[in-house]
């Protein structure tokens, strides 16, 4: 992949690379950075201050070939940080987004004092640890209808020293019972399944991350239809609930929110999009 003048060098191929990612949208150049980095074994930072006139690793062309392929860098580096914390992924998982760090903000702000947290469809963990990093008294347990998913996210309490208070459990909200044995809880955080099934996404989501966790229904509403009436039995005394909304479900959800017996309350992501609703028992 390398040219004349430079050839095998770092920087050259990291242009070259740039070049041929520009069909992937967004940021090839730093798509590119990022799996030189990971193909020498050093951060971002040190390659571009230490490493741009060594030679080129053999192993850079067949990580560039995979982003070419529309695969999502998180996958292929196999991590990805939020909320400060580095966080193990896989195909079996969705890459947490930055937007959702406003249900983790809010949420600490709507009950930081909660002892017990529960986190539906936790995928890679990411809400249940962001927030138990924040929380050093309390406890939380993780669900997931994905055996796959619960083994990401234990892999990832036990690297940030959480497993003693993460439990991860293999339960799927559509079935009978699935909470019986779960009890009450101060603080309740989801990111559900919210995409139309008929969404025009980006070949490296809908290509790549587990359809399970991106689609649900015609509308995106699926998933909350059947989990925000359970909310309430779910919910201790004092009790919040937040989940993640696509931008366009704010009306919708907070109408199930009503219809539930639970107050309604945006939050807004930094580009002031509906992003979370904070739901509370009616005083």
């Amino acid at each position: 992949m390398t040219g004349d003048g430079e050839q095998g060098v770092v920087a050259q191929a990291l242009r070259e690379a740039a070049v041929h990612l520009e069909a992937i949208p967004d940021t090839p150049r730093l798509d590119a950075e990022l799996l030189m980095a990971h193909a020498l074994g050093v951060s971002r930072s040190d390659l571009l201050l230490r490493h741009m006139g060594d030679p080129a690793p053999a192993a850079f062309d067949g990580l560039v070939a995979r982003r070419r392929n529309h695969e999502p860098v998180a996958y292929i580096l196999g991590s990805q940080e939020f909320y400060g914390l580095p966080l193990r992924v896989t195909p079996d998982v969705l890459i947490p987004r930055a937007d959702s760090e406003t249900l983790v903000v809010a949420a600490l702000a709507a009950r930081p004092g909660a002892g017990r947290v529960l986190d539906c469809g936790t995928g890679s963990g990411a809400l249940l640890l962001a927030v138990l990093a924040q929380l050093p008294d309390a406890s939380g347990i993780g669900i997931d209808r994905s055996e796959a998913a619960c083994a990401v996210a234990a892999s990832n309490a036990q690297s940030l020293g959480l497993g003693a208070r993460a439990r991860l459990v293999r339960a799927d909200w559509d079935d009978a019972g699935w909470a019986q044995d779960l009890g009450t809880f101060d603080l309740i955080v989801a990111n559900p399944p919210y995409v139309e099934v008929d969404a025009d996404l980006a070949e490296s989501v809908r290509g790549h991350e587990p359809a399970g966790a991106l689609f649900a229904g015609a509308e995106g509403l699926d998933a909350y239809r059947v989990l925000v009436p359970q909310l309430p039995a779910l919910l201790a005394p004092g009790g919040v609930a937040l989940v993640e909304i696509g931008h366009t479900q704010a009306g919708a959800v907070s109408a199930l929110a009503t219809a539930a017996g639970l107050t309604a309350v945006l939050h807004h992501d930094l580009g002031d999009r509906p992003r979370a609703v904070e739901m509370r028992q009616f005083a």
